[in-house]
C-alpha cells in the first residue's frame, strides 16, 4: 500500500481534490463518495461488491452453536457474523462496514466463508456449517433478488449532464439546418479553387513582320494592362493544405507568379471531444473559419511579409461530427508565397490536419453552447446529473439566453422566412412549435402550444422577440432539462425514442426516429433492434464509444504522462499522442468490426504501430501511417499490454505492479476493492539497491494485514512485469533476470498458475466476473443508471445474452439501450407482435 506522497506522483490535477492515495489506486473515487468505502479496509470481493476480505485477528474464538435441527444458517450466522456484519448484514461501523451484498454464486460463497471466515478463527466453520450460513446470507440479504427485496432500486431522478445538454442543443437547432446532419462522402481532402492572371503567350517566332497594321487604343489615365488580362481559374482537392510556392505560382505555365489566390473549402472532422488548436502558416494573407463561418478564426489578410508568421486560435469542438472550414490565401507582389494548415487535437500534438479528418464536401454549421457549466456527480464513479444547484440553474438560463440569441441570429436561415414576406408570422409560429416538439422529443398537446408558443406570440412585441421567449420557455422547461422522469405504465414510441437517444448518442431523436414513433413503428422488439442498429452507425455512437474506453481503461492516467528522459530520451510528447492514436485505432478496429469480439479487446497479439512506433517497440514499419503489425502472442496480449496503459500505470522511471494489479483487479478480472486503512510509503532509497521491482514490492507488502489483498494485487500486477515504464518488452531488471511466474487466487478459491500477461488475459476473457465488471461500467456509462433499477436478474441477462453472441460488443450495447429503453428485458409477447399494429395514441405534452 502505497503513502499519499507516493501517489501525488500517479495523479493529474483534475483528480487532486480527493485523499491522493484513494485517487491514485481508485480513479473512480470522487470526493462525493460515500465516507464508508473511503474510510474502510482493502476488500477483496466478488463483482460488485461482496464479502470482506479477512482482518487476521491473531486470537481464536470459540463460538457456541446450537446441536441438531436448531444449528440453522440463522443461528450460525448470529453466533459467528453479526458482531462484525450486522444482524442483517448491514454492516458494522469500526469492523466490517460495507453491506453484505452482490453477485457472488452460492458456491462461491460457500468456498469464501470455509476459506476465510472468520477471519477470527478461519477453519471453524466449514463443510455443512458453510454450505448452511452461506444459503441464509444468500437468501437473506445477499443477492441481487434478496436485495431486490428488501431495498426496492429506485431510478434516479436525473437531468441532462452537461456533455448531454451540449449535443442535444447541438442536434436540436442543427435540426433546422438543411443537410446538418447527412453522411460525407468517402474522399478526403478540401476542394480548392485557384485564381490568378493568365501569363501573356510569348512572340510567335514565326510569324510574319509585315502584319497588316491595327488601330492602337488610346490609353487613358488609371489603365492598367494587368486588369485587362483573362485569370485562370481552375478547381482541383487538395489532400493537405501545405505548399511552398517560393518564388513560382501554383501553375508556373499558366499562371503568373506574382499575384494568385487559393480558397479552399469543405468540412473537418473531429473525432473526439475537446477544445482543438487550428494554426495557419503563411508569409501572406489568410484568413481561416471554421464551423462560424460569420466570424474568423484567423484574420490575418494584411500580408505582413517577408517572413513566415505563424497564427493560432482555439475553438471547442463536439466529437464524431464535422464542422464547415473555410482557409482563404492570396498573393500580390510578395517575393515568396507558402501556406500551411495544422492542428493540435485535444490529446494530440501541433502536425499537419490529416487528409482522414478533411472531406471537400461543406457541412453546415453546428451551434455549441459556449456556457460554463459545474462540474457533474461523479460519486459512483460515472458522469450522472443528478446534482440541482443554483449554479446549475443559472448556467442552464445563460445557455439557454445564448442559443436564443444563436436562434434570433440566424432566424431566417432556421425558419425558413423572409423579412417581409406575409405567411411569416406564421412560418415563425410553425418553427418555434417544432423546435418546442423536437426538444420535448414528442408532440406538443393544444394547452402546452398555447403555454409555450401562442402565448408568447401575444405578448411579446415582436414575432422575432416571441420566438427568443419560446426558446428560453422550451430550453428552462423540465420536459427539456429531465428527461428521464419516470412514467408510468408500458413506455409509448416517444419514450423509446428518447431513451435510444440519450443511450447511444447522449442527444435527442433525429427526425427517422421520432416519424418511427408517429407512425407506430416502435413497438415491436424487432423494430427497435433495427432503429438500434442504423443508429449504430452514426458517428455520434463511435464517440460516446470512445468516451466509455477512456472511462474503462481509466485514461486519465495517461494524459501529460512525463517519463524521466535519461532513462527514456525517445519517450516525447509525439510518441504520447501516436500511442493514444495507436490504442483507439485498435480499440477502434476490434469493435466496429464484424465480429466486434469482446476476447480480441484482450487478447490481441498485434498492435497498430507508425514508423516512429515501431522503431521505439523494436519493430520495423515502411510506408505511412499506422500499420497491423504482429508480435509474438506471450509478448503482446490487447489492450491490457498496449504500451499506453502499461505506461500510464508505471512511475517516470519504473514499473510499478501495484497500480496495474489494482487496475487489472478491478477492471479487467472483475473483483472489487475497498480502499486501504493505512498508507505505507513506497521510498525506493530505503530497498536494497540491488532488488528487483518485484521483490520490493514484495517486501514491502509482506505484512500480513497487507496480504489479505495485496496477495491478489501483486500476482496481477507481477505478470506484467515484462514490460518497462514504457511497455517494452524486457528480460531483465536491475541486471536480475525478470519474473512473471506466479499464482493467482480466484473468487472461487482456484489457483490459476500465470506464467505472464497472456495466461493473465486468458484467464480474464473467460471469467464470468470479468464479463459482469465490463458490462456493469458500460450500462453505467452508456445509461447513466445502475442495471440493478432495470430487475435483479438484468445484469446476468444481459452476461447470458453476450456469452452467447460470442462476445460480440456491438450487440450488447444494443442490448444495454434496448433494456433502458423497455426499461427491461422485452416480454416475450412483444418480440412476436405484428408490425404492423397501430401504436397507442402518442401522448402529446
Amino acid at each position: 500500500m502505497l503513502s499519499p506522497d507516493f501517489a501525488l506522483k500517479f495523479q493529474s490535477p483534475a483528480q487532486q481534490p480527493v485523499n491522493p492515495i484513494f485517487r491514485t489506486l481508485f480513479p473512480r473515487l470522487t470526493s462525493k463518495t460515500p465516507t464508508a468505502l473511503a474510510l474502510g479496509g482493502l476488500l477483496l470481493s466478488g463483482p460488485i461488491v461482496g464479502l470482506a476480505a479477512e482482518k487476521n485477528h491473531h486470537s481464536e474464538k470459540t463460538y457456541d452453536l446450537p446441536a441438531g435441527e436448531a444449528r440453522t444458517g440463522a443461528a450460525i450466522y448470529q453466533k459467528m457474523c453479526a458482531d462484525c456484519h450486522g444482524d442483517r448484514g448491514q454492516g458494522v461501523k469500526d469492523e466490517y462496514d460495507e453491506p453484505l451484498h452482490g453477485n457472488r454464486s452460492l458456491q462461491s460463497l460457500v468456498k469464501r466463508i470455509a476459506r476465510t471466515m472468520p477471519d477470527d478463527n478461519v477453519g471453524a466453520c466449514v463443510g455443512d456449517d458453510a454450505s448452511k450460513v452461506a444459503a441464509y446470507i444468500y437468501d437473506s440479504f445477499y443477492s441481487p433478488k434478496a436485495q431486490a427485496r428488501l431495498n426496492p432500486p429506485e431510478f434516479d431522478l436525473s437531468r441532462l449532464t452537461f456533455s448531454q445538454y451540449r449535443t442535444s442543443v447541438a442536434d436540436l437547432v442543427g435540426r433546422f439546418r438543411p443537410g446538418f446532419d447527412r453522411a460525407l462522402g468517402a474522399q478526403h481532402g478540401l476542394k480548392a479553387h485557384y485564381s490568378g492572371l493568365q501569363l501573356e503567350k510569348p512572340a510567335d517566332p514565326a510569324a510574319t513582320t509585315e502584319a497588316k497594321p491595327v488601330d492602337k487604343p488610346v490609353a487613358k489615365k488609371g489603365d492598367d494592362k494587368k486588369k485587362n488580362r483573362p485569370k485562370v481559374q481552375f478547381d482541383r482537392v487538395d489532400s493537405e493544405v501545405d505548399f511552398h510556392f517560393a518564388a513560382t505560382s501554383p501553375d508556373p505555365e499558366k499562371m503568373e507568379p506574382e499575384e494568385f489566390s487559393v480558397r479552399w473549402e469543405g468540412s473537418v472532422i473531429a473525432e473526439e471531444t475537446g477544445t482543438y488548436e487550428f494554426i495557419v502558416k503563411s508569409e501572406n494573407g489568410v484568413r481561416l473559419a471554421v464551423n462560424d463561418m460569420k466570424n474568423l478564426l484567423v484574420d490575418a489578410w494584411v500580408s505582413s511579409g517577408p517572413d513566415v508568421r505563424e497564427e493560432k486560435r482555439t475553438v471547442f469542438l463536439l466529437g464524431g461530427r464535422a464542422y464547415p472550414i473555410s482557409l482563404e490565401f492570396f498573393k500580390f507582389k510578395d517575393k515568396t508565397a507558402s501556406i500551411e494548415l495544422l492542428w493540435k487535437t485535444p490529446h494530440g500534438v501541433v502536425e499537419k490536419v490529416p487528409s482522414q479528418f478533411l472531406s471537400p464536401e461543406r457541412l453546415r454549421e453546428t451551434m455549441i453552447v459556449k456556457t460554463t457549466f459545474p462540474a457533474d456527480d461523479r460519486s459512483v464513479g460515472y458522469e450522472r446529473g443528478t446534482g440541482v444547484s443554483k449554479e446549475w440553474d443559472a448556467a442552464t438560463t445563460d445557455a439557454a439566453i445564448e442559443v436564443a440569441e444563436h436562434v434570433d441570429a440566424h432566424l431566417d436561415e432556421l425558419a425558413g422566412t423572409k423579412s417581409g414576406a406575409p405567411d411569416r408570422v406564421d412560418k415563425l409560429k410553425q418553427f418555434a412549435r417544432k423546435f418546442a416538439e423536437a426538444a420535448f422529443r414528442r408532440p406538443l398537446s393544444d394547452d402546452a402550444y398555447h403555454h409555450f408558443i401562442e402565448h408568447q406570440f401575444e405578448v411579446a412585441k415582436t414575432p422575432e422577440i416571441a420566438v427568443k421567449r419560446a426558446v428560453l420557455y422550451t430550453l428552462k422547461s423540465p420536459r427539456f432539462l429531465y428527461p428521464e422522469i419516470p412514467k408510468e405504465g408500458k413506455p409509448d414510441g416517444y419514450d423509446i425514442a428518447e431513451r435510444l437517444a440519450l443511450s447511444l448518442w447522449d442527444s435527442i431523436p433525429d427526425t427517422t426516429l421520432l416519424r418511427a414513433a408517429a407512425e407506430g413503428k416502435l413497438q415491436t422488439h424487432d423494430q427497435i433492434v433495427a432503429q438500434t442498429n442504423r443508429m449504430m452507425a452514426d458517428a455520434r455512437t463511435k464517440a460516446k464509444m470512445h468516451g466509455f474506453f477512456h472511462y474503462w481503461l481509466e485514461l486519465e492516467r495517461a494524459e501529460g504522462i512525463q517519463k524521466d528522459p535519461k532513462s527514456f530520451p525517445e519517450f516525447d510528447a509525439q510518441v504520447l499522442a501516436d500511442l493514444r492514436t495507436s490504442l483507439f485505432l485498435f480499440l477502434d478496429q476490434v469493435v466496429w468490426s464484424d465480429k466486434s469480439d469482446y476476447r480480441e479487446l484482450l487478447q490481441a497479439n498485434y498492435l497498430l504501430l507508425n514508423e516512429r512506433l515501431a522503431k521505439l517497440y523494436d519493430k520495423s514499419v515502411s510506408g505511412e501511417g499506422f500499420q497491423r503489425v504482429e508480435f509474438d502472442p506471450n509478448r503482446r496480449s490487447g489492450v491490457v499490454t498496449h504500451p499506453y496503459l502499461l505506461a500510464a500505470f508505471a512511475s517516470s522511471k519504473q514499473t510499478s505492479p501495484i497500480h496495474r494489479g489494482v487496475f487489472l483487479t478491478r477492471t479487467i478480472v472483475g473483483m472489487t476493492l475497498k480502499p486501504p486503512p493505512m498508507a505505507v510509503a513506497f521510498e525506493d532509497a530505503k530497498f536494497d539497491s540491488h532488488l528487483t521491482m518485484r521483490e520490493k514490492i514484495t517486501e514491502l507488502t509482506k505484512n500480513t494485514n497487507c496480504m489479505g489483498c495485496h496477495g491478489t494485487i501483486n500476482p496481477l500486477g507481477f505478470s506484467l512485469e515484462n514490460y518497462d515504464a514504457i511497455g517494452r518488452w524486457r528480460t531483465q531488471d536491475n541486471h536480475k533476470p525478470v519474473n512473471a511466474v506466479t499464482d493467482f487466487s480466484t473468487d472461487e478459491g482456484d489457483k490459476i498458475h500465470l506464467t505472464g500477461a497472456r495466461d493473465l488475459v486468458k484467464f480474464a476473457a473467460e471469467t464470468p466476473s470479468g464479463h459482469r465488471a465490463f458490462i456493469h461500467l458500460l450500462f453505467q456509462y452508456t445509461v447513466k443508471q445502475e442495471v440493478n433499477v432495470y430487475g435483479p436478474d438484468e445484469l446476468e441477462n444481459l452476461r447470458q445474452s453476450f456469452t452467447s453472441s460470442g462476445f460480440n460488443i456491438r450487440k450488447l450495447l444494443s442490448d444495454i439501450a434496448i433494456t433502458a429503453a423497455m426499461r427491461g428485458t422485452p416480454e416475450p409477447e412483444a418480440k412476436v407482435a405484428q408490425e404492423s399494429k397501430p401504436s397507442t395514441a402518442p401522448k402529446p405534452l
